[in-house]
């Protein structure tokens, strides 16, 4: 699994070769020093940065690779991890491989991509749920636009601002997928992380409507903050006791502050919401302070209003990350890598799916 280092890196142990001595060929190679090639500089901006190999005083003959953390400046992340590709075994892999692969998920061809593990933040019960790569592999083609919209569920609503703000990373990556002939990428995936606890998020309040209550889901997770991760995503123990804080940040003239506490996860709840205008337009124009107590079964409507339906213009400005990992299967092509390419479009299609409806 990937662990983390105490200057705030993380640290993937090197695979048995051919695999990790190729992944580090890779990481090498994208993040020479002297490399003075326009692709492989552009692709940097997709990859999490990387510091060389490590080794432990104790154990000099383990070798890890130090990459970024690209969880790190999320107070609470939701990670998703996406393999991609139409074939997810390398062109050297055996009779025996390939059927194996195949057999795991035999749509992988069809559909180009498989998800292997998810973590989602339930802001509803301050508690995270998790999903493993059986999750990922009992999703069909029917299923899987609904299996993808869990991951940017967070208990009160679909997070549509992560949603379309995934969408344009990833065709940004797909723009470079289709301008390059120098690499083909097998059995290499996507990490999703965005920004689970409700903050940092600029919104016109003469786009959301804040009077309309709404019942609150049914079945909602939980506790269980021990998690089971794929080995892309590490066990992190994340529940906090206490308060959760949703700043709605400063945005045009106007500054919003939302806060929620909740003194016991499930049962009792207290909304207050503060808005202050400072000048102009068709916002509000007074201070005022609204309180809610007990709600029994009332989801709150003002943090479901904000967050489910904020104006398009913002929605790229979501605390999101998508970035390239696992380079165990990356080979040297003159063609592109259509494989790959086919995976992007249909992952972005069934995201486009999940915002349009």
């Amino acid at each position: 699994g990937i662990l983390q280092h105490p200057d705030g890196t993380v640290l993937k142990q090197l695979q048995p070769p051919p695999r990790g001595p190729r992944e580090q060929d890779f990481y090498n190679k994208v993040y020479d020093s002297d490399c003075c090639d326009s692709v492989l500089l552009e692709l940097r901006e997709y990859l999490p940065k990387y510091f060389g190999v490590w080794s432990p005083p104790t154990a000099p003959n383990d070798m890890y690779l130090k990459l970024e953390d690209v969880t790190r400046k999320f107070n609470k992340p939701c990670i998703m991890d996406v393999k991609i590709g139409q074939k997810s075994y390398d062109p050297y892999a055996s009779a025996e491989k390939i059927q194996q692969q195949v057999s795991k998920y035999p749509l992988m061809e069809e559909i180009g991509f498989l998800v292997l593990g998810m973590r989602v933040y339930h802001v509803s019960s301050d508690s995270y749920e998790t999903q493993n790569q059986h999750y990922g592999r009992s999703l069909t083609k029917e299923t899987v636009k609904d299996g993808i919209a869990k991951f940017f569920h967070n208990g009160y609503c679909l997070r549509k601002d992560a949603v379309a703000a995934s969408i344009q990373k990833i065709e940004k990556i797909l723009e470079w997928f289709e301008g390059q002939k120098q690499l083909n990428f097998y059995a290499s995936s996507l990490l999703f992380v965005y920004e689970g606890s409700c903050q940092a998020t600029t919104v016109r309040f003469s786009d959301v409507a804040l009077a309309e209550k709404r019942g609150m889901p049914k079945g909602l997770l939980s506790g269980g903050d021990i998690l089971e991760y794929n080995n892309n995503i590490h066990v992190i123990n994340s529940t906090e006791n206490g308060k959760i804080e949703a700043s709605v940040a400063k945005g045009l003239s106007k500054f919003y502050a939302l806060h929620k506490k909740a003194y016991s996860k499930r049962h009792h709840s207290q909304l207050s919401l503060k808005v202050e205008s400072l000048e102009q337009g068709n916002m509000w124009k007074s201070s005022t302070c609204i309180t809610q107590e007990h709600l029994n079964g009332n989801v709150i409507p003002q943090l479901e209003k904000v967050f489910c339906h904020m104006p398009a213009e913002i929605k790229e400005s979501a605390n999101v990350e998508v970035r390239m990992i696992d380079f165990a299967h990356v080979f040297p092509s003159n063609t592109r890598d259509e494989g790959y390419i086919y995976g992007l479009k249909n992952l972005i299609k069934v995201l486009k799916n999940i915002l349009d409806n």
